[in-house]
């Protein structure tokens, strides 16, 4: 029996790519919140200066 469940996904805030807790290459929390990535490029770019990628707008989005 097959269950019909999406995985929820979450916008990687320095390249936009979607990706999910299972797919992302790398995560990293910051301001209590946690932040996945496609790439560690990505995160790398982001703890550089992660408010450059959030700034008032949130990066955990769920995508339907």
């Amino acid at each position: 029996m097959k269950h019909d469940h999406k995985e929820e996904t979450y916008k990687d805030p320095v390249c936009g790519m979607e990706v999910s807790r299972i797919s992302a290459i790398a995560e990293s929390q910051y301001h209590g919140k946690t932040y996945y990535f496609c790439a560690g490029v990505c995160k790398e770019a982001f703890e550089v200066d992660p408010e450059r990628y959030i700034g008032h707008n949130t990066a955990r989005i769920r995508m339907s």
